[in-house]
């Protein structure tokens, strides 16, 4: 396959998933929306986590509430538990990789945040830690998933489930979806 081929691949499989996200998903993500706007106006926090690509995207829907995404408004209290390298290394040198996520939500979370939890298969066991904690703390748990959504997917109180089991086209439809998030929630407090 030459290059403009695989280029030419690469875009109709990520449209391909687009176009069954379109079909199928479009209520699960308006109620994930709306659970964050809930507890945003509550005056509660929403904390995200992932891993690796994930990591990143959790930043940057962190990011994009607390800036701006489309519309002037006040901003909104999103952490991403990814940032934070001192803690990150602490907690893995002390207490092991998988606890990462489970010691910041002890100590961060309060009873109606929302904890988001991205993850393409749905199996890390420091996000399956960090979601059983915010369930201890009463954080609403919320989950952006892949494949057939994982273990953690049944701890969850809301998520939608990108059905696919590429890594790189659930990554695409992550980024999709979360941007669709950002400006559902910016509907709800643009001034």
């Amino acid at each position: 396959m030459d290059n403009k081929d695989l280029i030419r691949r690469v875009f109709l499989e990520s449209a391909g998933l687009q176009e069954i996200l379109c079909r199928s998903l479009v209520s699960e993500i308006e109620q994930l929306a709306m659970s964050m706007v809930e507890a945003l106006k509550k005056g509660n926090k929403l904390l995200i986590i992932g891993n690796g690509g994930s990591a990143a995207d959790a930043q940057h829907m962190a990011g994009e509430l607390i800036g701006r995404f489309k519309g002037e408004r006040a901003p909104l209290a999103a952490i991403a538990l990814t940032t934070d390298t001192s803690v990150m290394t602490c907690l893995g040198n002390d207490y092991g990789f998988d606890k990462i996520f489970l010691r910041q939500i002890e100590a961060l979370a309060n009873p109606g945040d929302a904890v988001l939890a991205i993850t393409t298969s749905g199996q890390s066991e420091n996000i399956i830690q960090g979601v059983i904690m915010a369930k201890k703390k009463g954080a609403l748990t919320l989950g952006l998933l892949g494949k057939d959504g994982g273990k953690v997917q049944e701890l969850l109180d809301r998520a939608v489930v990108v059905p696919s089991d590429d890594t790189q086209r659930i990554q695409e439809a992550h980024l999709v979806i979360e941007h669709i998030l950002c400006e559902l929630i910016d509907n709800h407090f643009s001034i």
